[in-house]
């Protein structure tokens, strides 16, 4: 008698999380679709203000960059993401100073932690909202970021 008393408590739990599951499964049936027709809603598509795409320098509207290749933004990146190239350069009183060369930036690797952006000192660099970043190759994500933004990489 005590296991056909077991058998109906397990048969109605079971019939229990069943209707249990069924409800949140109805309940998604009946919501609003939140996907995106994406690429025809290009031209109408919002992306978050927040949101973090790619690596860029700012540029002045001389076009004209912030970066004096400090390189903080080099050694705090925790991929290695960010290479800096710079070289010396000797004004006419002769004080030295340095000059950045080349900013190379490996998007294929970055984490986007903002840990470049946060600790530059100078405020030259910003994540762009840009997420199309599909290429066919890993060396086409390796930018050049002191180039100006129209013949960029």
């Amino acid at each position: 008698m005590e296991s056909i008393k077991n058998y109906f408590i397990a048969f109605w739990k079971g019939l229990w999380s069943l209707l249990v599951g069924m409800k949140v499964t109805g309940k998604e049936f009946v919501t609003p679709k939140v996907t995106e027709k994406y690429p025809e809603n290009r031209a109408t598509l919002k992306i978050a203000d927040r949101f973090r795409a790619t690596l860029t320098l700012k540029y002045d509207a001389d076009g004209n960059h912030k970066c004096v290749a400090c390189g903080i933004c080099q050694m705090n990146c925790p991929n290695h993401t960010i290479q800096i190239v710079s070289k010396k350069v000797t004004d006419e009183a002769g004080n030295t100073k340095r000059v950045l060369d080349d900013y190379i930036y490996d998007l294929g690797s970055c984490v986007f932690c903002q840990l470049c952006v946060t600790s530059c000192p100078h405020g030259a660099l910003e994540f762009s909202n840009d997420f199309e970043q599909a290429v066919f190759t890993r060396s086409k994500l390796v930018k050049h970021l002191n180039r100006k933004p129209e013949s960029s990489n």
